[in-house]
């Protein structure tokens, strides 16, 4: 499964003037992605394949072009990224809008009343960061391999 975490804006630009540059049919038959039918990525009033895009940015952001079934989420995950990084992704008409999957949350439970006994020596847990998109735990880099 590939992560996009690294891929930039920069990474995304340059895999749209390679687009640019073979051709929507040599570019997408180069890469193994099928034409997509809906949720494009507009670039200076031009409309290109998303995952297509996605996957070659991948490419030089790790020297390795991500395949379409190394997308988690599918499509609402490229156009997700694609929008964190400042670009304009078209719904289909009539389709609900791609919104990221939130984690579920745990039920409350009740708790105890507090004591006014203070605590001795307490020593403060470590705090987990997560996601503020998708709410999974954070690795130590600090960007969110999905969200990112």
């Amino acid at each position: 499964m590939a992560t996009f975490s690294a891929v930039t804006r920069t990474h995304i630009l340059q895999a749209i003037a390679e687009f640019d540059d073979r051709g929507r049919t040599n570019f997408l038959g180069l890469y193994g992605f099928e034409p997509t039918r809906g949720y494009p990525i507009v670039h200076e009033d031009q409309e290109y394949d998303s995952k297509a895009i996605l996957g070659v940015a991948h490419r030089y952001a790790t020297g390795r072009a991500a395949t379409p079934e190394e997308f988690s989420g599918g499509i609402a995950g490229a156009v997700t990224i694609l929008r964190k990084r400042g670009f304009e992704v078209l719904e289909p008409i009539g389709a609900a809008p791609v919104v990221p999957p939130k984690a579920p949350k745990a039920p409350r439970t009740r708790t105890a009343p507090r004591t006014t006994t203070p605590r001795r020596s307490a020593v403060p847990e470590p705090v987990l960061r997560m996601c503020p998109t998708c709410s999974v735990a954070l690795p130590a880099t600090g960007r969110c391999d999905d969200c990112d």
